[in-house]
């Protein structure tokens, strides 16, 4: 499974995670690629230069990858959290009808008591909660950009994505032509490809020009009207995803082999950010399922191919929704059916470049067990590769290590111990195991320097708010009294500059915080 080291650009990497979002808001795949080619053709029709056209570019593939980052609390109050986000498309922004949809949802999946009780707390805590949350989603765009170090014209774009040209949008900062054009043509073309793909021109124009002058640019709204066939012009003929890598403006960004590490890393941390129970998953299955491998003597491409590969493992979780990552009691059979599907998820994501599709093959194998009692495929003994015995090992030892909503993290010599005696039942290869322990057992736990002057307890407090829990359950856990565990919460906060406990994640993911 070896993958070469360099070529691959960084269009290929975005646009495969642009396919993660688009399962995330219940579209089908290459929604977002559909809606980058009507962009760019709108950017065209605006006269836009080839740097203005790129930072449209990038912007339309990354408008949407922060609006997964609070999927949890998403879940706690509405349920579905992809059910949720899929009714975007339904209604005006900001009109009453949204306003009524959304509300239906709160609650939703609970027996009919306790979606009283969630309505409740929805109506003392959730609606400020919510609130700002779109904002957020903005912001941890932005920081994504930020890590992939692409231009400020893309970074201030995807923070005005969610303004509307009247002023009436999220934060609602910006109105008319004080928002980026990059963000206005961003924001009608990932609309019209909806209305487009659902009813057709008439139906994109219809909205064009009813939502003109309002949510959209009207300039840009006159465009759909009186272009809209050019500009939709083959959409549906295509092959969407090479049109959109053969479209990128400017000079194509080639990733070193270093550069390819470190972007996966960064998509990486931002798909984990999805649950509390993830934070830093993917990192730490890399560095196990890589340093195994040396241990087993693999060629050292195949070594850096592992630890790609664990970074990817997790990017079918997108299409899943929190509503089950984050059950606390058993899953449905339903429930575990949608489980089995990330895996081949996150394949199909990554199959359609010659660079991602091998790395893609082997996480589409690492759930598979040596007895065939595995998924997705239920493949058994030798049709599983080599290395993906070895991510399967580092994953399922890893994940022992790590709190889930059914149970606490289990300490290291249990999570070995458990690992021993499913291979004992045959459904682990012994000596990926064995070189996984290894792996783990000579990991040195780094300290902890106390990023952003964090002191000790407010690491641990840090800690527990990424993992998602409140300010009572936090001061259980450390016995100490929940307004001294808010004042911690404030300090912590301010001194990392977040607002949100996806941003908390972020901050401690990167700071190697997570996993304890």
């Amino acid at each position: 499974m070896t993958v070469k080291h360099g070529g691959v650009r960084l269009a290929e990497l975005v646009a495969a995670l642009s396919l993660g979002i688009d399962l995330g808001f219940g579209q089908p795949m290459e929604h977002v690629l559909r809606q980058t080619l009507i962009a760019l053709a709108l950017a065209e029709r605006m006269g836009l230069d080839e740097t203005d056209r790129a930072a449209v570019y990038y912007s339309s593939l990354l408008v949407n990858v922060g609006c997964h980052t609070d999927a949890h609390e998403q879940a706690k109050w509405f349920g579905d959290d992809i059910a949720l986000k899929s009714g975007k498309y339904d209604h005006e922004i900001g009109t009453l009808r949204e306003v009524a949809a959304g509300l239906r949802l709160i609650g939703a999946g609970n027996p009919p008591l306790q979606r009283i009780r969630v309505g409740l707390e929805f109506a003392v805590s959730g609606a400020r909660e919510i609130s700002a949350m779109i904002s957020h989603h903005a912001q941890l765009a932005q920081v994504f950009a930020q890590r992939l170090s692409l231009p400020a014209s893309v970074i201030n774009a995807l923070g005005a994505c969610y303004e509307q040209w009247d002023g009436r949008g999220t934060p609602g900062d910006l109105a008319g032509e004080q928002i980026p054009i990059e963000a206005r043509i961003v924001q009608i073309a990932e609309f019209i490809e909806v209305a487009l793909r659902t009813g057709g021109l008439a139906a994109a124009t219809e909205m064009a020009n009813r939502r003109g002058g309002k949510q959209f640019d009207p300039a840009l709204s006159r465009l759909i009207c009186t272009a809209g066939e050019h500009i939709s012009s083959g959409l549906d003929t295509v092959h969407t995803w090479d049109s959109v890598i053969e479209s990128e403006p400017a000079l194509a960004v080639v990733l070193s082999p270093e550069q390819f590490d470190s972007t996966l890393v960064a998509i990486a941390d931002f798909v984990d950010l999805k649950s509390p129970y993830t934070l830093g998953h993917s990192r730490a299955v890399a560095e196990l399922a890589s340093n195994a491998g040396e241990r087993l003597g693999v060629p050292s491409d195949d070594v850096r191919s592992l630890f790609r590969a664990g970074l990817i493992s997790g990017f079918g979780r997108l299409g899943i929704s929190n509503a089950i990552w984050d059950k606390a009691g058993p899953l449905g059979m339903g429930e575990w059916e949608r489980v089995r599907m990330h895996p081949y998820l996150t394949e199909r994501m990554l199959a359609r470049s010659d660079v991602l599709a091998p790395l893609g093959r082997v996480a589409a194998q690492f759930r598979e067990r040596m007895d065939g009692s595995g998924y997705p495929r239920g493949l058994a003994g030798s049709a599983i590769s080599t290395h993906a015995r070895i991510l399967a090992a580092a994953d399922s030892y890893q994940a022992m290590c790590e709190p889930r909503p059914h149970r606490s993290a289990m300490t290291p010599e249990l999570a070995a111990q458990n690992l021993r005696a499913e291979t004992a039942a045959g459904r682990f290869d012994p000596d990926a195991v064995e070189a996984v322990l290894g792996a783990a057992g000579h990991r040195t736990r780094r300290r902890i320097e106390g990023p952003a002057g964090l002191t000790a307890r407010e690491i641990e407090v840090l800690r527990l708010v990424a993992r998602g829990l409140s300010n009572k359950q936090i001061a259980d856990e450390l016995v100490i009294s929940k307004k001294t565990v808010g004042n911690h919460v404030e300090h912590v906060y301010t001194k990392i500059d977040a607002n949100s406990r996806a941003a908390a994640g972020l901050f401690a993911m990167q700071n190697g915080l997570l996993p304890e």
